[in-house]
């Protein structure tokens, strides 16, 4: 097994496949990748609840606002 330096590492981005393009210089040879660490561009499930609970907040005081608006004007259309 040949070891490898750590200069050598490279950080490639995969298709929408999850595909890597390794280059020509490695065709018609063997090649043993190992993933080290997989880097998201989509929201983690943790950062998608704390959004949903925010927005939710943010909802429900919208939703109080125009209940107070809404009354003052229909009490202002009974005057």
């Amino acid at each position: 097994m040949t070891k490898v330096d750590a200069r050598d590492l490279q950080t490639n981005e995969t298709d929408d496949r999850g595909r890597i393009y390794l280059g020509t210089e490695y065709a018609n040879k063997r090649v043993t990748v190992a993933v080290v660490e997989v880097e998201s561009d989509h929201p983690d499930e943790d950062e998608l609840a704390a959004a949903y609970r925010e927005a939710s907040g943010s909802a429900e005081e919208l939703a109080e606002e125009w209940d107070d608006t809404s009354d003052e004007a229909w009490g202002g259309l009974d005057e």
